[in-house]
C-alpha cells in the first residue's frame, strides 16, 4: 500500500474547491490516456460540497462525462430518493447537471429495491455488478478505480466501516451489509478494505477540528480495526486532503501546505 501524502488547505470551503479541481485534473488525465475513467464517490458534508464546487467550476466542461463510470463507497440502506442517501445528495449537487451516461452511473441498491430490506442481498448484488464491470487484468475481480474518495468520521470510520465492527475484519468480500451502525441510519452497505485497497488512488478528505485526533491516528501507526481510516490506502497513491482544523493534531513534518 502507498504511504499517505498530506496536503492542508486553509478551511473547508477552500478544501472543497481544491478537491473539485484535483478531481477534474485527474479525471481528464486518465481519460486522455485511456479514453474513460472510473471514480468512487463519497457522501458527507465535504464530499457533497466538493461535488457542488465541481458543478460550479468553469473546468466542469473539461470532463468527458459520457466516458466516466461512477460508483459509491457506501450507502445508507433507505428507500430510493431518500434525502439521506449519498446518491440523492450527489445527484442534486452534480450528477443531474452534467451529461452522464446513465448506464455508467452505479448507485448502491436501495431498501425498496429488488432485494427488499435485506442489506446482505443488496451487497451481493452490488458486488456482482462490480465483478461484471471488471476487465481482464483488473485487480481482484473489481473494475479499475482511478480515484476512490472517502470522508473520515470523528471516530476514524471511512465508508461504513466503523471501529471494531465485523466489516473491518472482512478479507474476502468486496461489499458487505452493515447492521447496527453507530451513526444513523443503522443499516448500510459498504465497500470493504479489499475493494478500497484495489483503487489506484485513495483520497481521504476531511474538515473540522472534531476529526483531528482520528486523522492523527489514521496517518500514523494505528490499526485499521480500531481506526478504519488507517486501512484506507491506494495501490499507487494515498492522498489526505485536509483543512487546517482537521490537520491540527498532525506533526508539522507531515503537513504540506497547499499553494495559495
Amino acid at each position: 500500500m502507498s504511504v499517505p501524502e498530506i496536503v492542508v488547505h486553509r478551511d473547508a470551503a477552500e478544501l472543497a474547491d481544491a478537491v473539485a479541481a484535483r478531481l477534474v485534473t485527474r479525471t481528464v488525465e486518465v481519460q486522455a490516456a485511456r479514453g474513460s475513467a472510473s471514480v468512487v464517490l463519497t457522501g458527507g458534508g465535504l464530499g457533497i460540497a466538493s461535488l457542488a464546487a465541481l458543478a460550479g467550476s468553469p473546468a466542469c466542461d473539461s470532463v468527458d462525462w459520457r466516458n466516466l463510470d461512477l460508483w459509491w463507497g457506501d450507502e445508507r440502506f433507505v428507500p430510493a430518493g431518500d434525502p439521506d442517501r449519498n446518491e440523492t445528495q450527489a445527484r442534486a449537487a452534480l450528477l443531474d447537471h452534467v451529461p452522464l451516461d446513465p448506464a455508467r452511473v452505479h448507485p448502491m441498491p436501495a431498501s425498496d429495491g429488488a432485494d427488499g430490506d435485506d442489506p446482505e442481498a443488496a451487497a451481493e448484488r452490488y458486488a456482482a455488478e462490480l465483478a461484471a464491470a471488471a476487465m481482464p487484468g483488473d485487480h481482484g475481480g473489481l473494475p479499475r478505480f482511478d480515484v476512490l474518495m472517502l470522508g473520515v468520521g470523528p471516530d476514524g470510520h471511512v465508508a461504513s466501516l466503523f471501529p471494531g465492527q465485523p466489516a473491518t475484519y472482512e478479507e474476502a468480500r468486496t461489499v458487505v451489509g452493515v447492521r447496527g451502525s453507530p451513526k444513523p441510519p443503522p443499516v448500510r452497505i459498504s465497500l470493504t478494505f479489499p475493494a478500497i485497497r484495489s483503487a489506484t488512488e485513495v483520497w481521504l478528505v476531511a474538515a473540522g477540528a472534531e476529526k483531528a485526533r482520528a486523522l492523527h491516528l489514521a496517518l500514523s501507526d494505528a490499526g485499521p480495526v480500531q481506526v478504519p481510516a488507517a486501512g484506507a490506502r491506494g495501490m499507487v497513491r494515498t492522498l489526505a486532503m485536509l483543512d487546517e482544523a482537521a490537520a491540527s493534531a498532525l506533526p508539522p513534518q507531515l503537513r504540506r501546505l497547499a499553494s495559495p
